[in-house]
């Protein structure tokens, strides 16, 4: 006679506390992975910030070096 899937559990080595066990990790590591996916999306947007302001700053100190006389103050 088969025995039907899930009906006892046994069958496959795993209970419903080792099923409970594993689904608990599971939950931690996608947290894990959401927190550190929003950390990388931070890091990201603030190393854009940077990379845009030094881009503003190098041309604004080639416009200055362009436009000025060495020795003459703004």
């Amino acid at each position: 006679m088969p025995v039907e899937a899930g009906a006892e559990g046994e069958d496959d080595g795993f209970g419903e506390a080792e099923y409970a066990a594993i689904n608990s990790m599971l939950d931690q590591i996608n947290s894990c992975l959401d927190h550190l996916e929003e950390k990388n999306d931070h890091l990201h947007a603030h190393l854009q910030e940077l990379l845009e302001s030094n881009w503003q700053t190098r041309l604004e100190f080639q416009q200055q070096l362009g436009e000025a006389p060495p020795d003459a103050s703004p």
